[in-house]
């Protein structure tokens, strides 16, 4: 029998942190997945990889990118895994200044998949390719045992043309830019999860999921160089997007909350559930840190395109406390915006 006095009643374990071992949280676009790529992409001989990177510095310049979807479920309001697909691989391009001109395109399918809804994804893979004005070129299918994949996994590569002028890089972040957001936020996420787990929302509710080039090409259009960094918040919402481009780029970030677009629906699923909007996917819309000079126009061409009607400042970009994200409340005080620890949201891209 013990006492309060002996060491074994009065000691506890230190919390166990798995380290060997891949979580779910390490898809999940912020923190984990952050150490993860740190761990894992110096084997390559870069410190992080990108989503979309040059691979010539001639005339023309040449992006490419690739991605993998695997959200559940497949079919959800304002699109399905075959739309997002097309739409998140030539968002990744964009985001490098590059107008896509070409996909490749991967299947794995699980034994028992029925024949119709892969012919319903194809499909909508190929509208979609045609309405971003690019071509699918190229692709594989494999298919594994039951239970081994979920029903359908999409993997895509695209190539793309980076646009004369642009040159958006998350390093290229600088002090007095201007923070700018094409659209409302948390869209995509609540969607899915709505969807997924029948909460309800889903009749109110569509996912962003939407191409960006010409949005993107408007902006340079007006710009050029002016437009230093751009990052479409997927997979850990505004705040992980924000973080990663105030960390590369050695800056910090201070927004207006009373100035960042949440839906009324998404508030009120969030406040529900217990989940910030700002760490929300999105499949639809971006972000950019702009050339104070350059701002106005930038924002003027965003609000010309459908993709950029609701477009607003939303912060500014300072030397102070580089590597964090700050926001104003509504109250006027002022909280640090992380980056998602953990995963929020499942399977949503």
């Amino acid at each position: 029998m013990t006492t309060r006095s002996d060491p074994i009643a009065a000691t506890c374990p230190a919390p166990f942190a798995e380290t060997e071992r891949v979580l779910l949280g390490h898809g999940s676009g912020g923190q984990l997945m952050a150490e993860l790529l740190a761990d894992l992409t110096p084997r390559f001989g870069v410190p992080v990889l990108e989503d979309a990177a040059l691979v010539t510095t001639g005339s023309p310049e040449v992006v490419m990118s690739t991605d993998g979807f695997v959200v559940t479920p497949r079919f959800f309001p304002g699109g399905d895994i075959g739309s997002l697909a097309v739409h998140g691989t030539v968002n990744d391009l964009a985001m490098m200044g590059a107008v896509p001109i070409a996909l490749s395109l991967a299947y794995i399918v699980e034994e028992g998949l029925p024949l119709e809804e892969l012919r319903r994804v194809t499909s909508s893979v190929a509208e979609a390719a045609r309405a971003c004005g690019v071509r699918i070129v190229t692709g594989d299918t494999k298919v594994v045992g039951k239970g081994a994949a979920d029903g359908l996994y999409v993997t895509t590569t695209g190539i793309g043309i980076r646009l004369p002028g642009a040159a958006p890089a998350a390093a290229n972040g600088r002090p007095g830019d201007v923070v700018l957001l094409s659209g409302p936020i948390g869209l995509h996420g609540v969607t899915i999860l709505s969807t997924r787990e029948g909460l309800g929302f889903e009749s109110e509710l569509t996912s962003d999921s939407r191409p960006l080039h010409g949005l993107v090409t408007a902006m340079i259009t007006a710009a050029g160089c002016g437009v230093h960094t751009l990052r479409d918040p997927t997979r850990g919402g505004l705040a992980s997007a924000l973080n990663e481009l105030a960390a590369a780029s050695r800056v910090g970030v201070e927004l207006e909350e009373s100035a960042i677009p949440v839906p009324a629906q998404v508030a009120a699923a969030c406040d529900l559930l217990g989940l910030d909007p700002l760490h929300v996917a999105n499949e639809g819309c971006l972000v950019a840190f702009v050339d104070p000079a350059e701002a106005n126009a930038v924002l003027a061409a965003m609000r010309e395109r459908p993709e950029g009607a609701a477009a607003r400042r939303i912060g500014v970009v300072v030397a102070d406390h580089p590597g964090r994200v700050t926001v104003r409340t509504l109250v006027g005080s002022w909280r640090v915006v992380d980056m998602l620890v953990g995963e929020q949201l499942p399977r949503i891209c």
